[in-house]
């Protein structure tokens, strides 16, 4: 009977999701399935590993932000809702994942549900937690709860709450599920307050969420959203307020980027003069649409994320795995040659100098007991052989484990990526077994098969995008039928959730 393998079964959940939603993707899939094959060629990948599960193949929106920032009363007023408690003081100090469920009352479930479950996008998040913070990652419950809600806008994605920033001193723990989160996430909204707009009263959140994501690859994802601006009106000083919250978000380097200012008009303030109200709720009904307008598009917007991760992975094997890989080899084989050298130099000087104070030598001639009688015995000299021989063996598979483990613990040292520590450490191991002779230059599953492999899915990868410009861009002004991809939800499991039937089907 073959045995079950879970990694399998979650990428053929996955293929039989995309086939009705996004075709393109389906092969996107099947590249990936190869990118595994070379990674765990190179040991860099275990059987149960996939490029494809380090991605949510739904939509993920993370809204962040500091404390009492609106952050909540947004979610609740976009689902239509009232979903999240809301407040003027830091309500949750959880990260709230939600997700759409059919049953018509809202469940709240452990953090366990996330950190178990591959279907989610915090997937054994306590490990992470743990790597941050020792110890931290039994209270998982602590930092994490899921929700699940019957709006049919959560349908086919997924939205995370945050807790406030600033708040209190950030935790550890915290700013590394933030990060996750950031670098998981389609969309991100940062909020701020209005009523506080100056850099001193939220400096946690523009270290992290500001100055740490304007020089990301993906920056474009973030929409910076200065929130309760109707708060102003009784002053009319807008304009004042939202230039104080420019120069605080410039102090941080971000002189331009995507900025909104909204207000909830069911809980904000009333605004008396009605020239100033229409005014107001002119610019806020704007920006709410064109916020709306980006949340709509992260399924656009997924499926070329997903393309560019393919391409971006199967450069950093070859452009940053293999070279470390490489440097690992010549590292450990120096200090197999150089231990090498010393053990057996040491040896042969202890020999050298027992046998000189012992009187053996002759001139140049060693004369120790017993060895004319052994060396006249076929059966004694070829034993004296093999014994001396296993020995030099047993040394050197020693010295060889030894320097491996030295040199790994060397070159993880200098990688920052703690989550890919793991990866490197098993690639190493395969390339210093017993059996791999220490002057192999080539990692081991790396050829020119391989190479030819890598640049084959790097220019397939440029192959999807065109196929996707080909669905949701048209320069040719060339006319097609619409495609509009279906909503799919998947029945038995897999890397998605199942139908939302109940709290254990809970899905998007």
């Amino acid at each position: 009977m073959a045995e079950s393998n879970p990694g399998k079964n979650r990428i053929k959940s996955l293929e039989h999701h995309l086939e009705e939603e996004n075709p393109v993707l389906v092969d996107v899939v099947r590249s990936f399935k190869e990118l595994d094959l070379a990674s765990r060629k190179m040991g860099f990948f275990s059987k149960e590993q996939s490029h494809a599960f380090s991605v949510p193949w739904w939509p993920l929106i993370s809204v962040l932000g500091v404390y009492s920032s609106g952050k909540s009363t947004f979610i609740n007023h976009y689902l239509d809702y009232r979903l999240q408690d809301t407040g003027n003081q830091a309500v949750d100090n959880k990260f709230t994942v939600i997700c759409y469920s059919g049953e018509d009352r809202v469940r709240q479930l452990p953090g366990l549900a996330l950190d178990a479950d591959p279907r989610f996008p915090l997937y054994k998040i306590t490990e992470a937690i743990n790597e941050a913070t020792p110890g931290e990652g039994r209270r998982i419950d602590a930092y994490l709860q899921l929700k699940t809600c019957p709006s049919e806008k959560l349908r086919g994605k997924i939205i995370i709450d945050s807790p406030g920033f600033d708040a209190d001193a950030q935790r550890t723990a915290t700013l590394r599920i933030t990060n996750h989160i950031i670098s998981l996430s389609d969309l991100v909204l940062v909020f701020f307050d209005a009523r506080h707009p100056e850099s001193g009263s939220m400096n946690d959140t523009l270290e992290t969420l500001v100055k740490g994501t304007i020089h990301r690859n993906d920056s474009n994802k973030f929409l910076y959203i200065l929130n309760q601006i109707d708060m102003t009106a009784r002053e009319d000083n807008p304009e004042q307020v939202f230039a104080a919250w420019q120069r605080a978000l410039a102090q941080k380097g971000m002189t331009a980027g995507r900025c909104f200012t909204i207000y909830d008009t069911e809980v904000g303030m009333p605004i008396e003069d009605e020239g100033l109200r229409e005014r107001f709720l002119r610019k806020r009904n704007a920006d709410v649409a064109r916020i709306q307008e980006r949340i709509e598009e992260v399924r656009v917007a997924r499926a070329y994320r997903i393309v560019g991760l393919l391409g971006q992975r199967a450069k950093e094997l070859e452009t940053e795995a293999l070279p470390r890989i490489e440097a690992f080899l010549k590292r450990w084989r120096r200090w197999v040659c150089w231990l090498d050298g010393t053990v057996f130099g040491l040896l042969a000087a202890c020999f050298l100098g027992v046998t000189l104070w012992a009187g053996y030598w002759k001139g140049f001639s060693l004369q120790l007991p017993y060895m004319e009688r052994i060396m006249g015995n076929p059966w004694s000299k070829w034993t004296l052989a093999a014994f001396l021989a296993a020995l030099v063996v047993y040394l050197h598979l020693r010295v060889r484990k030894f320097a491996a483990n030295r040199v790994t613990r060397g070159v993880l040292a200098e990688i920052d990526e703690k989550e890919g520590h793991e990866n490197y450490r098993r690639a190493f191991e395969k390339n210093s077994r017993w059996w791999r002779s220490i002057f192999r230059r080539k990692p081991a599953g790396w050829g020119r098969r391989k190479k030819t492999r890598l640049a084959r899915l790097i220019s397939d990868a440029n192959g999807y995008v065109q196929k996707l410009n080909d669905v949701y861009a048209n320069p040719a002004g060339k006319q097609r039928e619409e495609i509009v991809p279906c909503e799919t939800v998947i029945e038995n499991g897999g890397i998605f959730p199942a139908a939302p039937n109940g709290p254990e089907n809970a899905g998007p």
